[in-house]
């Protein structure tokens, strides 16, 4: 049997509830319900089909990454979008960050099968967004403010049955 798992970065819990209040508000008016489905997270590398029998594979793969890098926080500042037509998104936009991305690089040494650009964000639009109601949502959404910020300081494997699940966590290990 096939599952989904991916990598990401959770902020806390209190950041996760912040950007709920956005995702509810997408739902009540901008008929977009999905992201509600999924904590706020930023994706270190997306989702991908496996076996459950090679599970092990993609245990012993993610214990290999190189987490010995200092723990760094990232400071999430305002809203972005990718307006794609068939696939518009709006999300809650991380600074530029080095660490970050040097972090992303890390996963990458050891899940390299999915050749994608990284630009980090938190989505809180997505999937069943129309791209009418994107463009309602982003009037509003462009110029809200909305700061704060977050210590990094593991990165976690995740499972979906039903919903995403953390099946294995990583902490980073100051140098």
């Amino acid at each position: 049997m096939k599952k989904l798992y991916f990598i990401a970065i959770y902020p806390p819990q209190q950041i996760i509830d912040e950007i709920r209040v956005f995702k509810e508000d997408f739902a009540l008016h901008f008929n977009n319900s999905k992201a509600l489905k999924n904590d706020a997270h930023i994706t270190l590398f997306p989702p991908f089909s496996r076996e459950t029998a090679l599970e092990n594979d993609i245990f012993e793969a993610f214990r290999k990454i190189n987490t010995y890098v200092p723990s760094f926080e990232i400071l999430l500042n305002g809203f972005g979008s990718f307006p794609n037509p068939k696939n518009p998104v709006i999300f809650v936009k991380p600074e530029e960050n080095n660490d970050l991305k040097n972090l992303y690089l890390k996963v990458k040494e050891r899940f390299n099968f999915i050749n994608r650009s990284f630009t980090p964000h938190v989505t809180v639009g997505y999937r069943d967004l129309s791209y009418e109601n994107y463009l309602k949502a982003w009037e509003i959404y462009k110029d809200k403010e909305y700061k704060t910020k977050f210590l990094v300081d593991k990165i976690l494997l995740l499972r979906h049955d039903g919903k995403w699940i953390p099946i294995d966590e990583k902490k980073l290990n100051n140098i």
